[in-house]
Formats: structure tokens, C-alpha cells, sequence
């Protein structure tokens, strides 16, 4: 999939947003962990972090040495973030060696994004993590949302029925 025009701070208010975070997390000491569905967009965010001269490590399905770069952020404190895609960062990887986690784009199913952000949390982590999910407004994103959190009540009123 190709994308049409340039996508920048000025067409991509979510980039912006992004680095702004970003700008504030290597500032304050932090190491964040980037979630995107899509690796086109993972590339997008990677030449933003280039520009800004985060260093990163990179995550997706086709990566083949993912527990070297899992164990390289984990350890090396110069890397300030991870970019994973979605399907790739799901299931066991643990990252505690960041403190927050960015999702840049919404998954449709609570439970993949809650798997994702739990990387973060597991055993071992001693920081508070936290957690922003950047959502445009007035678009099908804003929708996915509340989908997504229709999806958790309704778990969640199934799961605590006390039956008759």
C-alpha cells in the first residue's frame, strides 16, 4: 500500500503529538514503548525519531532477532524508544525497561492493546507506567474507540455476573 502526499508536523497532527511526547520523555528520563498496527506508519514515526536523534529499536513480524533487540532496550539505557507493531508486540516480549507506552493507532480488539501495554508491566518493573492512546477526533478512530470500550464493559459485565 502506497500512501499519496507527505506526511509531516503539519498534515499529521498525531506526529506532532508523538513528538512532543517523545520530546518530553527524553527529557525527563523516560523510555517509551510505540505501538502501531501498521509498519508503514512504524517507518513514518522511525524517520520522525531520526530527525529528532532518538535512538530506537525496531519490532515487527518480519524482524528475525527479536529477543536481541528486546534484551539491547531492556539493557541499554540509550535507547529511549521501541517501536513495535501491534501483531508482533501482542505476546511474549517483556520491556520493562520502559515506563510508557504510546499507542498511535487503535486496534479494534481492547484485549490485543491491553496485551501490548502489558509488556510493560511485568516482573520486574518498578516504575510507574504510563499509558496514551492518540485518537483523532471526528474520525473512524473515535469510533474504534467506542466500539473498544462498549467491548470492555461488556466483558466486563459478563466476567463479574454473580449468576442467580
Amino acid at each position: 500500500m502506497k500512501l499519496e502526499g507527505e506526511w509531516n508536523n503539519d498534515t499529521s497532527g498525531k506526529l506532532g503529538a508523538l513528538r512532543e511526547i517523545m520530546q518530553e520523555a527524553v527529557a525527563g528520563g523516560h523510555r517509551v514503548l510505540i505501538f502501531s498496527q501498521f509498519v508503514e506508519m512504524l517507518n513514518l514515526i522511525r524517520t520522525m525519531l531520526d530527525e529528532e536523534g532518538v535512538k530506537y529499536e525496531f519490532l515487527t513480524g518480519s524482524t528475525t532477532n527479536r529477543m536481541e533487540r528486546v534484551d539491547r532496550f531492556n539493557e541499554d539505557k540509550s535507547y529511549s524508544a521501541f517501536l513495535i507493531s501491534l501483531k508482533a508486540g501482542g505476546t511474549g516480549l517483556n520491556l520493562t525497561g520502559a515506563d510508557t507506552v504510546v499507542h498511535f493507532d487503535p486496534w479494534w480488539n481492547p484485549a490485543v492493546e491491553d496485551q501490548a501495554t502489558d509488556r510493560a508491566h511485568r516482573i520486574g518493573q518498578s516504575k510507574t507506567v504510563s499509558v496514551y492512546r492518540l485518537i483523532t477526533k471526528d474520525t473512524v478512530e473515535e469510533k474504534i474507540l467506542q466500539l473498544s470500550e462498549k467491548k470492555r464493559e461488556l466483558v466486563s459485565n459478563v466476567l463479574s455476573s454473580d449468576g442467580p
